[in-house]
């Protein structure tokens, strides 16, 4: 594995440890794609450190378990602000 993936991997993996942030919030703070920063989580990650690769995937699997309440709360705010274009 190239340093600069190793780094990657370990950069990531320890913001989504301290921001308890989803694969997407990761992914747009170190600009790359969701499927990467899987990829570093679930695959690579293990290779480097299997006591992180534990962690992050307890983050991760939380996260996976509160996103219908996310997404249902993205919802009720979306229809309780009033439209601006209503007239």
């Amino acid at each position: 594995m190239k340093d600069y993936i190793r780094k990657r991997v370990l950069d990531i993996c320890n913001h989504i440890l301290e921001s308890k942030d989803t694969v997407r919030q990761a992914a747009a703070v170190f600009g790359v794609s969701k499927s990467t920063v899987h990829k570093d989580m679930i695959e690579r990650l293990p290779l480097i450190n299997k006591r992180l690769a534990t962690k992050v995937r307890t983050v991760l699997e939380q996260n996976k378990a509160e996103r219908h309440i996310r997404g249902g709360e993205a919802t009720r705010k979306k229809y309780k602000e009033p439209k601006e274009n209503d007239e």
